[in-house]
Parts: C-alpha cells; structure tokens; sequence
C-alpha cells in the first residue's frame, strides 16, 4: 500500500446513529396536534406510522445487508497463470513491457527512485507556452490533499458561513437583551381661550413651559412578554392661565417611577414562539457547519481523483513514448528493406504510422499539462499558481491492494456521518419548530397589560425625589386585558397548514436523502469491487498482448522471415495491441483508486482517512494571522522541485 493511502477498512459493530434519529422523531412526537380535526387524506394517515417513518428509513434499507453483517476481503481471479508462459518470460515482460517500469529502467549512480521520475519524464515534455521545457515539481497525494484544504478558493469561502452563522445566532439572542432608553423633550405652549363670559373679559392666553426626561431599561422576555422599569423627571412652568391664577409651587418638579409589564396569554405566549428564531439561527448555524463539512470532503475526494487523472496522464504520455520508440525501430527496418522487398506504400505506411504516434505524444503531453493545472487550481499554492508554467508529476504509484468491507458497517456509517443527513434532519426540526409557531397563531390575541407608577412632586427636583421615597403617591395601578379574533381566522388556520404540511414533507425529504445514502454507498462499493477485478483482467490482457509482441520479437531475430514486411507490419499491430492493454490497466488502477476515494465520501469518513482533524471556525479566529480551520495531516513535503 502506497504511504500516501491508507487501506481502507471501514469500522464494524457500529451502532446505528440513535442519536440523530432520536432527534429527527423527537420532531414528530407532536403529530397528533398536527393531523387532528383535519379531513384531508393527509390527515388519515397514522399518526404512528407517521412518527416511525424517521426510525425505519434506515433500517429498512439495511434490512437486507443485515442478513449478511460480517466483513469480506475482497477476492479476484488472476489470470495470468492460464496464458501458460514460463517463469522467465514472466519475468522479462514485467521488466519490459509494464507500464510502471518504464520510467524506471534507467537508473543513474545515486539517484533516488523520484529523482529517476524526474529526469526521464522531463524529456517527454516538449515546450510550455513560454516556448521552453517545462520546470517540474513532484508532489504526492498527501502533499495534494495538505496543500487543498488550507488553501483551496472553494474551501476557503465555505470556512466563513459558519461564523457568519454564528454572528446571527448572537443578534437572535440579543433580541433578549436589556435595552437602556433615554427620551428627552421640550414643550412650549400659548394656547387662546375664551375670557370669562360673565366678566365681559376679550380671550386670554394659557403659557406654559415643559421639560420632560423619560430614563429606563427594558427588555423582552422568554415567555414572549416585555418588561420595562423607567423613571420621569417632569419640569412645568406655568406663565399664564385663563383666569389669571398660577399653581404653587410653580415652577415644579415631578418625578415618577414606573414599572410596565405585558404578557400575551394565548397567542404570541410562551417560549417556543418567543425562542423560535433562536433556535432557528442555531440550526441554521449547525446546517452551515454541516455544509462546510461536506465542502471539505468534497474538496478532498476532488484533489484525490484530480491527482489520480494526473498520474493517469502521466502513464500514458510514458505508454506513447514507449510506443513511438518501438515504432521508430519497425519503421527503419522496414526502410531498410528497401532494397529488398519494401515497396514505396508499404514504407510510407510505415511512417504514418510513427506519425500518429507522435501525435499522440503531442496530446498525451496536453492532457498531462491540463491534469496538472487542474491539480493546481485545486490546491491553490501560492508558489505554483495556475497561471505558472510549472508543470506538477506525480510520485504516488496507484494502489493495487483489496479492502475490507461490511455493506451493512459502510451504510450504518454513512447514515451516521453524511452531512447530508444532519442537513435533512435539521430541516425536520425547523419544519417542526414553524409548525409549532404557526399552531401558537391560531389561538385568539388575549394579552395582559400591568403597570404601577409612584409618583413624587415638588418646588425642585430634590423635594420630588424625597416624596416619592415616602412613598406617598404611590396609586397609580393598572391592570388590563386586550382581546382580539379574527372572524374565520383564515390567516392563521392557512399558515398552520402550510407549517404542518411543510413538516410532512420534510419526513419524506428525511426518508429520500437516507435512501440516497444508501445507494450512493452501495454504487461506490460496487465500483470498488469491481474496479478490483478488472485490474485483474486488465492485467491478464497487457500480459498476454506483453507475451504476442514478445514471442514475434524472438521470432524476428530466429528466421530469415522475421523481417518480412509482412511480418514488420504485423509488428505495428502487435506494438499497437500492447499499448491499448497497457492504457486499460492503467484506467483500471486509476479507476480503482478514483473509486476508493469516492467510497470514503460516500460514507462520509473521507476526513477521518486522511487524518483530518476538522475545527469548526468561530468569527474571532477570523481575524488576520489565525487559523479558521485547524487541519492535522501528515506526509511528505508539499512540493519539492528536484531541478538544479
């Protein structure tokens, strides 16, 4: 097994994620409350059928694999051993007709085995689009993964919705805060009035003059109420009135303390209304870490299969080179034979075909330039950006080694860890949480209203603030109930059926994301174990086109008609057929690879493998120089550029 994948082997004995479906039918232990009085034929539905529905998904699809629960090692034929070739000859084609020794069979004094991949894979590189021979810089897939998810663009984004998330629960809580008020105002009044009729005086002019100052603290409650304690300072200036007569004291002084209270009773009553959009923000909080989750994972199997097409491309730019070499060698002996038996169209033929080949090196080398820049732009280095002409080879060798699996232990798993799952089951609780809102508006508007205010007055201030200690004012109360229905109340009846029927649906939306679950596991793993075998039979078929070429090979240097035109021609299609082998086996094991990585996010442990410690960020670690997500990863250094 490669040090830059781990073999997988996936966790057995695994309970099934109680908790989370706990959660999910904890939001429909009220279904009674929304299917009662209700005629539609949603309503006839069982209420307890309905409240299983979310304990059952899972379990209903495992119903099958349950049967089965024990782990398999994964098993194929090798068919090598039917092509009935000796010892020996196995030997020289594993040595010369494998792809993955091909870049290997030059070997200088000291070099190391990357150095080696270096040195050789430059030479088929051929000019940039700077017109000169690409730099090029190896890195491995921990390296890849590493590099990814401190840097990606894509990642990078996601890491701030959850504390944008984080800052929204705060101003929900804040809703709930003292609030300190202060109201200041100035009042000047001339107001004419009729003179005294019986006097025979003409009008007269009521003046006065009022300041007024209202400080307090307020605040909404968690049982959906507010309260309010404030104290007024009330100066009044009287200048003039109607008969000439003026208060005394005047001016004067009033102080008055008040405290407010009012509680709906019915609608708009209690903490679940008041607390809604808390619990609203908070979930929407944790479906932005779910989200970001599953960004990263998808990062990551991303960067795995982007490094895998790379060697892929890689593999093959060296299968061309290989070939063209073979092809180059038949088409000068076919020259040569010039003198004999090759005719003009059987040496032209000749060369068209060491032409396609070259051409196919040319496309192979485009491909190798994309797959890396596709690598780059997924990894985001600062020091090799997508835009530099530095071209990424990979050193990792893909994996040819069987798994471990349980279906059951992979689906149990994946239901526990998608965050796809978390997402569905946070929808149902916020269906739930709008329900019960939306139940709480269908009752009629009964609110009470209670006050006390104790008043002190006085020629200043002063003599307002001893009078309202004694305490001798205090008898101003009140006490109230405000009542309203709406006649039909259609508004609120409409919304209730909306929330429940919203509900109702995020249960089947609960159920198909399970569903989705399963068969999103059940297809990666069939792909696991079949991709598995076809490296076998992969592997069989460039052994024995390996075993064609090489047998008319010996033939060619033992008879006189080995260097036929005929039989050269022959050559060519036999040269050819390796090669496709060769590509086939190499699209299995990268296939293989691609897979494996594809069954990891299908389970949702795609961080777990690659030892990724995941820390969700808060809006502080946002600031300039810290770190918003905290990734462990060990391996090899990031990117090692092994040119002088």
């Amino acid at each position: 097994m490669s040090g830059a994948m781990p073999t997988p082997a996936p966790r057995r004995g695994r309970s099934m994620p109680t908790t989370l479906l706990r959660v999910a039918a904890g939001s429909l232990l009220t279904l009674p409350f929304v299917v009662s009085g209700c005629s539609s034929p949603l309503a006839e539905s069982s209420v307890e059928e309905l409240r299983r529905t979310v304990l059952d998904a899972a379990q209903r699809e495992l119903a099958d694999a349950s049967t089965a629960a024990e782990e398999r090692t994964m098993t194929r034929q090798e068919g090598a051993s039917e092509l009935e070739i000796k010892p020996e000859h196995l030997d020289e084609i594993e040595r010369s007709y494998n792809p993955s020794r091909y870049f290997l069979a030059e070997e200088s004094d000291g070099a190391t085995a990357r150095q080696r991949v270096i040195d050789q894979v430059r030479d088929l590189l051929g000019e940039d689009l700077l017109g000169r021979t690409p730099r090029v810089l190896a890195i491995g897939l921990r390296s890849s993964v590493d590099l990814a998810v401190r840097n990606n663009l894509p990642l990078q984004e996601a890491r701030f919705e959850p504390a944008i998330s984080e800052t929204q629960v705060v101003a929900a809580e804040a809703v709930f805060d003292w609030a300190f008020f202060n109201d200041i105002a100035w009042r000047d009044t001339d107001i004419p009035q009729p003179g005294p009729g019986f006097l025979g005086l003409p009008a007269v002019v009521s003046a006065d003059q009022t300041i007024t100052n209202v400080t307090g603290l307020r605040r909404n409650l968690t049982t959906g109420g507010t309260l309010e304690v404030s104290q007024e300072l009330i100066y009044a200036d009287q200048r003039a009135t109607a008969f000439g007569v003026l208060g005394n004291p005047n001016p004067a002084s009033q102080v008055n303390y008040s405290v407010e209270f009012n509680q709906p009773l019915l609608r708009n009553f209690g903490s679940d209304v008041a607390l809604a959009d808390v619990r609203l923000a908070r979930n929407a909080e944790r479906n932005s870490i779910a989200t970001l989750k599953g960004t990263l994972i998808d990062t990551v199997t991303e960067v795995e299969q982007a490094y895998w097409q790379l060697v892929l491309a890689h593999r093959r730019l060296v299968i061309a080179s290989k070939l063209l070499d073979r092809g180059t060698v038949v088409h000068e002996d076919i020259s040569a034979r010039r003198v004999f038996d090759a005719v003009q169209a059987q040496i032209a033929d000749a060369q068209s075909t060491v032409e396609t080949r070259r051409g196919d090196i040319l496309r192979a080398q485009r491909d190798l330039r994309r797959a890396s820049d596709r690598l780059k732009s997924l990894i985001n280095d600062p020091a090799v950006p997508v835009g530099s002409e530095r071209l990424l080879i990979p050193i990792d060798a893909p994996l040819d080694e069987p798994i471990t699996y349980s279906l059951l232990d992979s689906v149990q798993t994946a239901v526990q860890s998608r965050p796809e799952v978390d997402t569905a089951i946070l929808s149902l609780d916020d269906a739930s949480i709008r329900e019960t809102v939306a139940r709480n508006g269908r009752l009629p508007t009964l609110d009470l209203r209670a006050s006390a205010t104790m008043r002190g007055f006085g020629e200043d201030f002063g003599d307002g603030f001893d009078t309202a200690a004694d305490g001798e004012f205090l008898d101003d109360f009140l006490l109230g109930l405000l009542f309203e229905q709406p006649l039909g109340n259609r508004a609120g009846e409409a919304a209730f059926r909306r929330r429940r029927l919203e509900r109702l649906q995020g249960v089947v939306r609960y159920q198909r994301v399970v569903q989705d679950v399963v068969l999103d596991v059940k297809n990666a793993l069939d792909d696991v174990v079949t991709n598995y075998k076809l490296i076998a039979q992969a592997r069989t078929a460039r052994i024995a086109a390996a075993e064609a070429l090489r047998t008319l090979l010996v033939e060619k240097e033992l008879t006189d008609a080995g260097y036929s035109v005929e039989r050269l021609d022959l050559e060519f299609t036999q040269q050819d057929a390796l090669a496709q082998a060769e590509r086939a086996e190499v699209q299995a094991l990268i296939d293989y690879n691609t897979s494996i990585a594809e069954l990891y996010r299908a389970m949702g442990t795609t961080l777990e493998r690659n030892r990724i410690n995941f820390v969700v960020p808060d809006a502080n670690q946002l600031a300039p120089g810290e770190s918003a997500l905290d990734y462990n990863i060990g391996g090899d250094d990031a990117l090692e550029d092994p040119a002088p």
